[in-house]
């Protein structure tokens, strides 16, 4: 097998590992919250946590790769990971599940902001798409997975085995990375430093804005610590910015990077994408509880079609992408995603689940064709010693669009029904139907929020047709350099 497809297949499992995660995690919030005996709000921060810190970690990691070496880092991710799923199968109390799910977080970013560098590290510019396009199979069948085996796992043992599945596949993954990823300089032999002011910082400005609006969400927007966290995260931006730009003798972030308009418009675009369309799987599932009336498990297995789709049409735009740039295949993609949250918003008490279920496979459609060109433009447009940081630029603009858009999703829903029905379908315990008048206002509700989706879509749809092509800045260079690559294993 050749090196950049042994490279490939070792990055698969760790992708495998987190799309699992992203969806199995959902269908067992009312087994945990039932066995730990937590309430609505600790259960939420179950799956807050864990986007929290991996977000707010993802640049400062891949910048840390980007110094000492992906592998090494990548590999320590996996380690991370299998610690955080272990504690997490062993918790005896919503608090700390919560603390141990922030340590998956932490292996995740590792994972995350080196899977695509290494990828790009490896294929030439012209071949990106199809390796990403091939890995949205990964993505959309690790979802699939995640609900079949959520069912399985929920039905006939214990929620304890989401968690402690993780180890068995972490440590295959492990052992692989360490194996056959061969060590590289990914920042040219170049001696660097890690700027460890800027990286706190950062953190923290990331950290306080997410924190300001999750909190505002739970508990109030006017609480004290809401306004805090609101107060402390543009001061904290402001010590990054002040100290990157003037006092850094390595900075973490290159801001020349954000020249380049392919570079700057592609992230801006993936933010965009997440916060119109993270909410939207949440919201189907309150609708396919609250106003069809299927149990959790039930409506999970709706949420098939987009994942499906995704997977089969990923590796043909990552080809098309590769022929004919990645401006075109992401456009067309994101204007197919608006279309279908436009039927979204058309939703009514009388919509048939399979209508629904169509409109998930076109939206699935959309998706299997931006998220690998849009990859691909990103990173194909940054330079080969700054893989880590533009992945980690990547992923922080794209995790936090995710994070303010399950905010969006539960602001949209709370807005119009009470709250306790609102934890009641998070947690997929409602017995039955909504009444005609919540089930009217949910959908009010919802249709709000798919329209706001349908505008910031549209503003994606704009930036990503006049982002340009990229400019290859490894191509020539590349072969070169992944020969060089040296053989020992860190």
């Amino acid at each position: 097998m050749e090196y950049k497809w042994t490279v490939w297949s070792v990055v698969v499992i760790g992708s495998l590992m987190a799309a699992v995660d992203s969806t199995i995690v959902i269908l067992a919030i009312l087994p945990i919250a039932e066995d730990l005996r937590t309430d609505y709000i600790t259960i939420i921060w179950v799956i807050v946590a864990y986007i929290l810190v991996n977000t707010s970690l993802m640049l400062s990691l891949g910048r840390i790769a980007d110094i000492y070496g992906r592998k090494r880092l990548y590999n320590f991710g996996f380690i991370v990971f299998i610690i955080g799923s272990a504690l997490s199968g062993f918790s005896t109390s919503g608090l700390m599940l919560v603390g141990f799910r922030a340590v998956q977080g932490i292996g995740a970013a590792l994972l995350t902001s080196n899977s695509f560098a290494l990828i790009s590290e490896v294929f030439p510019p012209q071949e990106r798409g199809k390796a990403f396009g091939l890995n949205s199979i990964v993505w959309g069948t690790g979802s699939v997975l995640g609900i079949i085996l959520g069912g399985l796992i929920i039905t006939y043992t214990t929620w304890r085995m989401i968690f402690f599945i993780n180890v068995p596949i972490g440590a295959a993954g492990t052992y692989l990375a360490y194996r056959f990823i061969k060590r590289s300089n990914g920042n040219g032999g170049r001696r660097e430093s890690f700027d460890i002011i800027a990286a706190i910082s950062f953190t923290g400005g990331l950290l306080f804005a997410l924190l300001g609006a999750t909190w505002g969400l739970l508990y109030s927007w006017t609480d004290p610590l809401t306004l805090a966290f609101f107060i402390l995260s543009p001061i904290s931006f402001a010590i990054f910015a002040f100290y990157e730009m003037r006092l850094s003798k390595d900075p973490i972030i290159d801001f020349r990077m954000f020249r380049n308009r392919v570079f700057s418009f592609s992230v801006t675009v993936g933010l965009l994408q997440s916060l119109a369309l993270f909410s939207v799987n949440y919201l189907l599932m309150f609708f396919f509880e609250g106003i069809v009336g299927l149990p959790i498990i039930t409506a999970a297995y709706l949420i098939l079609p987009m994942a499906l789709m995704s997977s089969v049409i990923g590796p043909f735009a990552g080809r098309w992408s590769d022929r004919v740039g990645a401006r075109i295949i992401g456009t067309v993609g994101l204007a197919i995603q608006a279309v279908a949250l436009v039927l979204l918003a058309m939703l009514t008490l009388h919509t048939s689940i399979y209508d629904v279920a169509a409109i998930e496979a076109i939206y699935g459609v959309g998706g299997g064709m931006f998220w690998p060109a849009n990859t691909s433009a990103i990173m194909s447009s940054s330079s080969r010693e700054r893989y880590g940081v533009a992945s980690g630029v990547m992923n922080t603009f794209r995790n936090t669009g995710m994070v303010m858009s399950f905010v969006l999703a539960l602001v949209a829903a709370t807005s119009v029904i009470p709250s306790a029905i609102v934890y009641r379908l998070f947690v997929g315990n409602l017995s039955g139907r909504l009444s005609v008048s919540l089930s009217m206002a949910y959908l009010s509700g919802q249709r709000f929020a798919f329209l706001i989706s349908t505008v910031l879509l549209l503003a994606a749809v704009a930036m990503s047709s006049v982002r340009g092509k990229p400019l290859y800045q490894d191509g020539g260079a590349f072969n070169r350099q992944v020969s060089n690559a040296s053989s020992d294993h860190k």
